[in-house]
This record gives C-alpha cells, sequence and structure tokens, in this order.
C-alpha cells in the first residue's frame, strides 16, 4: 500500500475528529430537523473555531501551505483534542517539517543496550518509530517472544500484536492494546510522512487483519507514557505489570519501555518464577534453550 498522501490524512483526522463531537457536547444549540451527518458539520467547527467556513473547508482538504499556529490551536479547541492529538493535527498540517523518509533501520545506542543488559528483575524492550523492536531483556524475550531470533523485518511489535495468535492470547486486554498500536502507528506517521516502510506496514497489516483495518480508518492516535497491562502467561500464568515509557535524550524516535511489578503480589511471584525459568534455559551466549512454551500459529483474517 502506498504512503498516503498528507492530504488524505488531514481531511480522515479531521473528519473523524468531526464525527465523534455532538452538537451539544461541542457547546452548540442543537439544530432542527435531521442531521445528514454524524457529529458537527464543517461550518459548526469553523464557528467554533472563529475562522470562515472556506477557510476551513481549505484546511480539512489538506490546503495547509499557509495555516497558522493560532488557527490550529482554535481548531484543536473546537474539537476538543487532547495533546496527543493536537500534536498529530500540528505535525499533519506541516509535513514538510517532519523528519525525512527513513528506508534503513534504527538502531540502539551502545549504552542503552548496556542498560537492558543491567535490568535483570523485570522486562525491558527498546521500541523504534515503526514500532521495530530494537532490543530486548531476557526477561522481556520470555515474556513476549525471542525477536532477536526473528528476520530483521518481522521484528516488529504491531506485527506480533495483529499477525499471532500468540499475542492475542498472552494479553488480557488485546483489543485495548492492539488499538494502541494501531495510534502509535497514526501518530508516527505523521512524523513521518515519506517513509515507505511504515506504509508498507501499514499496507501488510490492514491487507492481514480485519481489526487493524478498521482501526486504522478510524485515525486514532495514542502516546505511550505509562499505565499497565494484564497478561495471561503460558508459563508463568496471570500477571499484572505497570510500564514506564520514557524517550532518550538524543534519540526522540526510540521509546524504552521498563516494566514494574507490585512488591508482595501474585505478580511478582509470577515474575520470579518466569525469571527462574528463563535463568535455567539460558545459554551461556545469551540465547534460551528449548523448553520455552511453543509459539502459536500465525493469526489469519
Amino acid at each position: 500500500m502506498s504512503q498516503p498522501v498528507p492530504e488524505t490524512d488531514i481531511r480522515d483526522f479531521l473528519r473523524t475528529r468531526r464525527a465523534r463531537l455532538t452538537p451539544e457536547r461541542a457547546g452548540l444549540a442543537p439544530h432542527p430537523g435531521a442531521r445528514r451527518v454524524p457529529g458537527l458539520r464543517r461550518e459548526e467547527v469553523a464557528q467554533l473555531a472563529g475562522v470562515s467556513v472556506d477557510y476551513y473547508v481549505r484546511l480539512e482538504r489538506g490546503r495547509t501551505t499557509s495555516v497558522s499556529a493560532s488557527v490550529l490551536n482554535a481548531v484543536a479547541h473546537a474539537l476538543q483534542l487532547n495533546d496527543t492529538e493536537r500534536s498529530h493535527l500540528f505535525a499533519l498540517a506541516n509535513p514538510a517539517g517532519q523528519h525525512p523518509g527513513e528506508t534503513g533501520g534504527q538502531r540502539a545506542r551502545p549504552g542503552l543496550l548496556r542498560v537492558l543488559e543491567n535490568i535483570t528483575d523485570v522486562p525491558a524492550l527498546m521500541l523504534g518509530h515503526r514500532l521495530d523492536v530494537l532490543a530486548v531483556n531476557h526477561l522481556a524475550r520470555a515474556l513476549y517472544r525471542d525477536f532477536e531470533g526473528l528476520p530483521h523485518g518481522e521484528r516488529n511489535m504491531a506485527r506480533y500484536m495483529f499477525l499471532t495468535a500468540e499475542a492475542r492470547a498472552l494479553y488480557a486486554d488485546w483489543p485495548e492494546t492492539a488499538r494502541e498500536n494501531v495510534g502509535m502507528l497514526h501518530l508516527y506517521a505523521s512524523h513521518h510522512p515519506h517513509d515507505p516502510r511504515l506504509a508498507q506496514l501499514a499496507g501488510e497489516l490492514s491487507a492481514g487483519d480485519r481489526d487493524f483495518r478498521r482501526w486504522w480508518s478510524e485515525h486514532d492516535v495514542y502516546q505511550p507514557r505509562y499505565g499497565s497491562k494484564r497478561y495471561r502467561h503460558p508459563f508463568a500464568g496471570d500477571l499484572t505489570l505497570g510500564f514506564e515509557a520514557l524517550t532518550p535524550i538524543g534519540d526522540p524516535d526510540q521509546t524504552l519501555g521498563l516494566y514494574t511489578v507490585e512488591p508482595g503480589s501474585p505478580s511478582e511471584t509470577a515474575l520470579g518464577m518466569l525469571a527462574d525459568w528463563t535463568a535455567s534455559n539460558t545459554h551461556g551466549d545469551g540465547t534460551q534453550a528449548g523448553g520455552a512454551p511453543a509459539e502459536a500459529s500465525t493469526h489469519r483474517p
């Protein structure tokens, strides 16, 4: 699938944001009679943003060459965008100011790799801007899969999430986490509008999974910060892990994901079991020996 042009991206994003807002939620008086479109009309957004209807229509059609920050802020306020959506709108409106297309792979700094190696009690991993898995520590390898044992093109968290039954079984809240993955890819796409590998990934996932295809069309965006995830691990059982998503200084397109566990909780016990199993089934070179739960078959739409 070819990379969508920025005009299409901003049109679809603003259209889906309009569709989710009712006049009542936006503070407008209800319009008499039946409404032909869901959510707000273009003229209602223009009214709320304090711009002419013609100006807003041009913006939604991708004619953003001379649009000012004040107008974008007014539109973001009218559509009740959160901080992540506001950043996404600004990136879509100024594609020339975003990162150039990147055809090569990203790499984690050697110092960050040593950080991962020194984290031994909880899972930790490094993700790139396409959700490529750049590095994992031994517990993340045991929690998810041995990404480093896969071909480079398959070391990707979104591919794992949508194209394996293994991931659907692992996440107790799979739909929520999977939708967050889609939102992260949309957010990254606005900052890398000319990245052919990102476009190829979105195309492959759209063709390979109906859930991804539906959620991609909704144009939601997501920026990971912190929270918790529930897992049903085939060896360790039920786990609830907190997470912190950190951006290394000097590498804004990479995310360091650190997991946490509540002291004294059943999840701490389960994670300790997983750590013990990993230690007893790891060769001296760091690779895992046999005995791990078998990987599930590839998911099909």
